[in-house]
């Protein structure tokens, strides 16, 4: 396999895993503002109690999601496969 093809392959892990750690941090903070002002988001959900669960959700999926884009990127540009395999 030529080296350029595994720098392209390098570069774009990086780039989808920095796209997933972005998505989770965007996830975490939506999750953190319905938490903490559920009446600034009630005119966009309707239902209370799948509110305040829901809120704890996307907060867990979201730092979940940025826990696992940011060691992605750490083993993308390491080249480290236990990272990667996490």
């Amino acid at each position: 396999v030529p080296m350029g093809v595994l720098s392209c392959v390098k570069y774009l892990m990086f780039i989808f895993n920095v796209l997933v750690f972005a998505g989770g941090t965007c996830l975490a903070g939506v999750g953190v503002w319905v938490a903490v002002d559920p009446a600034a988001f009630q005119d966009i959900v309707s239902a209370k109690p799948v509110l305040s669960a829901g809120a704890y959700l996307l907060l867990a999926v979201g730092i979940t999601l940025s826990l696992l884009g940011f060691l992605g990127c750490c083993g993308a540009l390491r080249r480290s496969r236990p990272l990667l395999l996490v």
